[in-house]
């Protein structure tokens, strides 16, 4: 298995369409939520995935600073049904927040979580913070890494 960090430009045709369905298989198939996936944000992201067997079994898109929010951010954290359980999640997760400081982010960190996996962020050092809040029609909390 692969790891892989490219920005927009740089992603291949396949690899960019391999990234959208796995979203779209999990975002929109799996949770069954009409969306808006495709939203003008792509293009201001770096994408970070790994593959397996030519698959994309997870992947984020992390932003600086400015772009999404004040603080750098990361999103779209998806890990493919047929590889979760492990740590991989984590491993994501670690991955993007090295990808943001290669950016040169050092500041905190800001994710919007859907609100059943508030535990999960909260063992990697996030904390939420505000109003949970429906997104598409899914309960999400606002998350914040201060110190990485």
């Amino acid at each position: 298995m692969s790891w892989k960090v490219k920005r927009f430009e740089e992603c291949t045709l396949h690899e960019l369409y391999a990234l959208l369905r796995l979203r779209s298989e999990v975002f929109v198939v799996e949770q069954d939520c009409v969306y808006q996936d495709v939203d003008n944000m792509d293009q201001q992201a770096l994408h970070l995935w790994k593959e397996d067997a030519g698959d994309v079994v997870a992947c984020t898109r992390v932003f600086a600073a400015g772009v999404c929010y004040p603080e750098a951010s990361i999103g779209r954290v998806i890990v493919a049904a047929s590889h979760r359980g492990g740590d991989l999640g984590v491993e994501l997760m670690r991955r993007s927040e090295e990808a943001l400081f290669a950016l040169g982010e050092t500041g905190p960190i800001k994710l919007m979580a859907q609100s059943y996996l508030l535990n999960w962020y909260g063992r990697q050092g996030y904390e939420p913070f505000g109003e949970e809040f429906l997104e598409d029609g899914i309960p999400h909390t606002y998350m914040l890494k201060r110190k990485v």
